[in-house]
Order: structure tokens, then C-alpha cells, then sequence
């Protein structure tokens, strides 16, 4: 057991903790995140009182998952299985989060196959991680999408293919690359220091630094604000092509809203 800690895999860190790390580390293998651990899995499909959620940023990662649910007084474990994934990619946030990073959020991408996790999340798991994306909330972040097949293919390691899986896309859209096309996430540090560098007016706000921009955003929510005003009246936004999947009904198994 000692062998699986978080801290012994190297996945403790949490980019809440640490924004640079964004997204964080996440695991080579599939596993049963229970508390501290990262157990193996004894199956692939959890369908029973369970849906799929593809993680595309922190949430694949298990020191940020474990973090989400402590916090709320979750305890119950949280099976992360690895997937591929033919129709999207990992694109940024059109959005400064007030934990001092620009996180991830997913696009329509047709031909690309990426390797991402689903975890698979009970009803209050998944209220946890509604809250933290900010799904409740009539302006939050972003809303929770069933992105179904064959639109989006989604093929577990054992080649079992789900019929969908939810992800959470950005109410904003994503930053573009110079032209209409979203741009993929590099990481937190090259992200950071390539949007520095373009621009002026977030450098006035942030600072010159990664290091900077991260520790002026932490919790300094109006601040948060005014960078994300930035991304659009410097017009650096792009729809993420995924906005079609989302429903005003996000409750209930996929199929119900």
C-alpha cells in the first residue's frame, strides 16, 4: 500500500496548490483513487449509480481530485480509467481562474486522438466537480456537455467503447492561435509566458512572469475578471465548436436532458 500513496507515484501535487504544475501529474495507468491511493481497478466500466466525466485538465489529475473531494467531506473512491479519444482536444480557458491559472477546456477536433481519463462519478462526486467548474452558477465557467458517439469516440484500454461521456466546456469559448482555430494548452509556464509576451495590457495586470502573473491571481477574483475582459476585447476568443452539445438541463443519467 505504501507503494501506491500519491506522494510515493509522484501525483500528490495539486495545481491548486501549485498553478505552475497546471494541470498537474496524472497517472500511466488506470486506477481507483481511494483517499491517498491510487488502487488498481478491477474493471473499466462503472455504469451502475456512476457516469463518465472525460477529464481534460486538473480533474485527470489525483492530487487536485483528492483535494476537490476532501474539501467537501467526500470520501467515497473515484475510478480513473484511461482512454482514447477521437474528436477533441485540449484547448485554454477563455478565463483567468482565481486559483492563478488559465486552465484547460476541450474543442471539437475531428481528427484528433487524444489519451485522456474518464472518471467515473457518483452523484455526489459529480455535484462536487459541477461546483468547482462552476455549473450551478448562472455566469460560471463552464457547463457540463454529453458529448455522444459517434461524434466524439471514446475507447477504453480494454477497447470497450462508451456510448458518450460528459465533459466540461467553457461558457467564454477558448483563446484561438492567430487564426479562427482554438489553440491546444502547452502547459501553465509556456502558456503564461507566450500570452506575456503578447500582450501589454496583461502584463500591466499580471506582471512580466509566469511567477508573477500566478501569485497577483490567486483569490484576487476582480482581478481574475478584468484579465478574462482582456482575452475578449483583445480578441484572442474562439468558440470551442462544442457549444451545440450543451443543455440547459444538466442533472439526471446522459439521455434524460
Amino acid at each position: 500500500m505504501r507503494e501506491r500513496t500519491l506522494e510515493a507515484l509522484g501525483l500528490a501535487k495539486a495545481p491548486r496548490d501549485h498553478p505552475l504544475l497546471y494541470p498537474g501529474a496524472w497517472p500511466t495507468e488506470s486506477g481507483l483513487l481511494s483517499g491517498d491511493h491510487l488502487l488498481p481497478l478491477d474493471r473499466l466500466v462503472h455504469d451502475e449509480d456512476r457516469v463518465p466525466v472525460l477529464a481534460v485538465g486538473s480533474n485527470g489529475c489525483p492530487g487536485q481530485l483528492r483535494g476537490k473531494m476532501a474539501e467537501s467531506g467526500i470520501t467515497s473512491p473515484v475510478p480513473m480509467v484511461k482512454a482514447y479519444v477521437t474528436g477533441i482536444d485540449v484547448g485554454v480557458s477563455a478565463h483567468v481562474s482565481r486559483l492563478g491559472y488559465v486552465s484547460a477546456s476541450p474543442f471539437q477536433a475531428p481528427d484528433t486522438v487524444r489519451e485522456l481519463f474518464v472518471t467515473w462519478l457518483d452523484a455526489e462526486q459529480l455535484a462536487v466537480i459541477d461546483a468547482s467548474e462552476g455549473v450551478p452558477l448562472p455566469y460560471g465557467n463552464f457547463r457540463r456537455a454529453w458529448l455522444p458517439s459517434p461524434e466524439v469516440r471514446i475507447e477504453l484500454e480494454d477497447g470497450t467503447r462508451l456510448p458518450g461521456a460528459y465533459v466540461y466546456v467553457n461558457r467564454r469559448g477558448v483563446l484561438h492561435n492567430g487564426t479562427p482555430a482554438p489553440r491546444t494548452h502547452p502547459g501553465q509556464r509556456e502558456l503564461l509566458t507566450e500570452l506575456l509576451v503578447g500582450s501589454a495590457r496583461l502584463r500591466e495586470l499580471f506582471g512580466a512572469t509566469p511567477e508573477e502573473f500566478c501569485a497577483r491571481a490567486r483569490a484576487d477574483v476582480r482581478l481574475c475578471e478584468r484579465g478574462t475582459r482582456v482575452f475578449a476585447e483583445e480578441k484572442l476568443v474562439t468558440v470551442s465548436g462544442l457549444e451545440r452539445f450543451v443543455r440547459d438541463q444538466q442533472t439526471g443519467s446522459p439521455g434524460t436532458g
